[in-house]
């Protein structure tokens, strides 16, 4: 998927999450970032869809995991923006995940503990235009 990429609505957001979707092997990390309201959400949505799931996606602000079952593959969805310190997502099993060769971990705030997240990781940002747009943009090198 080549980025930046313009989005003009949640569609277009959840669209962009389902091309990715075709894009990411078992085993993959996905580190989303932007502000609140952004569509991070959105674009999980969109994966989860790509993926295979066909239920509700939700943020998992409160819950801080969310897993789907996608077929052959599951997706880990987290959020880490009410998370005070490291040690509580690793308490959840963190290390299993990244370990998992059939799931895809994806997580909502991850600048908050970027050091969790593996080298390998795609990061990207949702970044609001004055326009009211969203770019997507990737921040991995």
């Amino acid at each position: 998927m080549d980025f930046p990429r313009e989005c003009r609505n949640p569609g277009a957001m959840q669209a962009l999450g389902r091309d990715l979707a075709g894009e990411l092997a078992g085993g993959a990390v996905v580190g989303l970032d932007g502000d609140l309201g952004a569509g991070k959400t959105e674009f999980v949505k969109g994966l989860a869809a790509g993926m295979g799931f066909g239920g509700v996606v939700t943020s998992p602000t409160f819950t801080l995991l969310h897993e789907y079952e996608a077929g052959a593959r599951t997706l880990y969805h987290l959020d880490f923006y009410r998370v005070g310190h490291g040690e509580e997502i690793l308490a959840l099993g963190w290390d299993e995940l990244l370990e998992e060769p059939t799931g895809v971990v994806v997580v909502e705030w991850a600048g908050k503990f970027p050091e969790l997240l593996p080298p390998e990781a795609l990061r990207l940002r949702v970044e609001m235009q004055p326009s009211g747009e969203r770019q997507l943009l990737c921040d991995s090198a």
